[in-house]
């Protein structure tokens, strides 16, 4: 039994035991759900699912390197909200569509920037910076719509949210993308190999040579980016800015990273394990709405993943001798 135990501890020390365990999950999901309802394994069901998480996917691919880090952003789902209402706003008042969206981007630099600066030059705690963030972030989107959606119904704009190329959504296409290139940054560049070691051992990294201030600066703002891009593509979605649009994400989020193999001890994770759990968890939505299973027992399913993904997460550092 020892020698049974000693051996799966082995196994999930693993670089690639992560990932593998998370594939295997996701066929088993599929082949659940394709048994119990008819109308799950549809092509165009399957597309559905992929343009319906992209917004996350983004979110969760950016908010991985800054994890792996040592950094943190819980403010990244009120980010995109406030992105859509920036959006609509600027162009109510007569400023093109794009031109909107380029201020609105530069708008979530800004609070990555701003977070970046408190959590790396004060040194205060990313938990607590972000989520006062996320609060006053919340709060102005509110403030400027007045709680009310603000209709978005440009033919170019929402192209970005329902069209598809080559039967392939849009939306799915940009996440992949974006993970694709994420993981050749990250496995294949210098700034890759800053990320890891800012992580793993920011003092130590610190006098090697490694700027680690730098490195976790840019990832706040590429984190903030994420939001404001996943902003853009739910707004195009939906037609419409609303304040509040994604905050209900933010658990989807963080539990895709942490059960993607992301260490919440920074140093170690992976890009392709956190789409495996972003496509598992946009399945698990998607087959329980089929099956008819109330949205209340949704949220139950969603807390519950995240206690095993943290769970798992702790079992892995045990393994790898952390």
């Amino acid at each position: 039994m020892a020698q049974q135990s000693g051996t799966m501890t082995s196994m999930l020390a693993k670089p690639w035991a992560g990932v593998a365990v998370l594939l295997v999950l996701y066929l088993l999901i599929i082949a659940v759900f394709s048994l119990l309802s008819p109308f799950f394994l549809d092509w165009r069901n399957m597309l559905t699912i992929g343009a319906t998480v992209a917004y996350m996917g983004l979110m969760a691919a950016l908010g991985t390197p800054l994890i792996i880090a040592g950094g943190l952003d819980l403010s990244v789902a009120a980010i995109a909200g406030l992105t859509g209402v920036v959006i609509a706003l600027l162009y109510s008042a007569g400023l093109n569509i794009w031109v909107a969206a380029f201020c609105a981007l530069l708008v979530a630099a800004a609070i990555g920037g701003f977070n970046g600066l408190l959590t790396t030059r004060l040194r205060m705690n990313p938990f607590i910076v972000t989520l006062g963030v996320m609060s006053i972030v919340s709060g102005s989107a509110l403030v400027l719509t007045g709680g009310l959606t603000k209709p978005l119904m440009v033919g170019s704009f929402n192209w970005v949210g329902s069209g598809r190329f080559f039967t392939i959504p849009v939306p799915l296409i940009l996440m992949l993308i974006t993970f694709l290139v994420l993981w050749l940054v990250l496995t294949r560049s210098k700034f890759g190999r800053f990320v890891y070691a800012t992580g793993g051992n920011p003092e130590a990294s610190r006098l090697i040579g490694v700027p680690v201030v730098k490195t976790l600066m840019i990832l706040y703002v590429l984190s903030a980016l994420s939001g404001g891009c996943a902003g853009i593509i739910l707004a195009a979605q939906l037609g419409a800015a609303g304040p509040a649009a994604a905050a209900q994400n933010l658990l989807t989020v963080i539990a895709a990273i942490i059960l993607g193999g992301t260490s919440l001890m920074g140093g170690r994770g992976s890009v392709w394990g956190t789409l495996l759990a972003v496509l598992i968890l946009g399945t698990l939505n998607n087959g329980l709405t089929l099956l008819g299973i109330s949205s209340f027992w949704q949220d139950i399913t969603r807390g519950v993943v995240l206690l095993l993904a943290v769970g798992l997460d702790q079992f892995r550092t045990h393994a790898l001798g952390d």
